[in-house]
């Protein structure tokens, strides 16, 4: 940690990679190395924690996949298709869950395509997932506050906010998602897609994952140091989406049998 970092009462981060998993991967770096141990009294634990900001250049580079994150196909293609379609809106209406994000912020996606194709440059294109009202009488109000998304050179740009982030065990599937989803809108727009920016104003690891924390660091560290991304990273096309797309069915499945219960 420099210097001047050590002034500040939360460390500020920013990180850059040309894809996810290495903008991703110095995310978790920072964490280990300048994160500042603090109480997390709302979940009676401790907690290391920075803010951070992830620069991804080209998210649809390979390779787009990181093995620091838990779980693999079937749970990424599951949180893929709750964000980008929202399989599991139905909890909310059967009153089982306060929300989803895809619930908050679906009815706004038309007007970001129409902001969009009526002024290119537009800086008015924010989807807001945060409610004023359900969030601050909750006891789990939203992570995800934001979205907000800039044509620039014909590319779609997108920036997110989260006021919280679990490094470990969400980061990850969040950006991965968000990702998609700026991808399907791109596509809406008949655009490229720009640069992806992931926004945590409390980038955090609980102390019950410290020992994940490490495991991730240390694997991080052996792919640096042995120039050896593949013990770090998949490839997602004609890898990954092959299994993700083999675990549709077992996914479709179970949402069923939730519909059901």
């Amino acid at each position: 940690m420099n210097d001047l970092l050590k002034e500040f009462d939360m460390a500020e981060e920013v990180v850059y990679g040309k894809n996810l998993p290495e903008a991703y991967h110095k995310a978790l770096l920072a964490l280990e190395e300048d994160g500042q141990v603090t109480d997390c009294r709302d979940w009676n634990c401790r907690q290391k924690e920075v803010s951070m900001t992830m620069c991804v250049a080209e998210p649809l580079s390979e390779p787009m996949i990181s093995k620091c994150f838990i779980g693999g196909p079937k749970e990424l293609e599951q949180y893929r298709q709750e964000m980008l379609y929202g399989i599991l809106d139905f909890e909310v209406e059967k009153g089982n869950w306060a929300y989803t994000y895809h619930q908050r912020y679906a009815d706004q996606i038309p007007f970001i395509v129409e902001e969009l194709k009526r002024n290119p440059s537009s800086r008015r294109a924010v989807m807001t997932v945060r409610d004023k009202q359900a969030d601050m009488g909750s006891d789990d109000p939203a992570c995800l506050q934001h979205i907000q998304y800039f044509i620039r050179e014909n590319r779609l740009c997108c920036k997110v906010l989260f006021r919280s982030n679990d490094a470990c065990k969400a980061a990850f599937m969040n950006a991965f998602a968000l990702i998609m989803l700026q991808k399907s809108i791109a596509d809406k727009l008949g655009v490229s897609m720009g640069s992806y920016t992931h926004r945590a104003n409390s980038f955090h690891c609980y102390d019950k994952d410290f020992d994940l924390l490490d495991g991730y660091v240390k694997r991080i560290r052996k792919s640096i140091e042995e120039d050896d991304p593949d013990e770090v990273c998949f490839d997602y096309v004609d890898g990954w989406d092959e299994m993700m797309e083999d675990a549709k069915p077992s996914i479709a499945a179970q949402v069923e049998e939730l519909k059901k219960n």
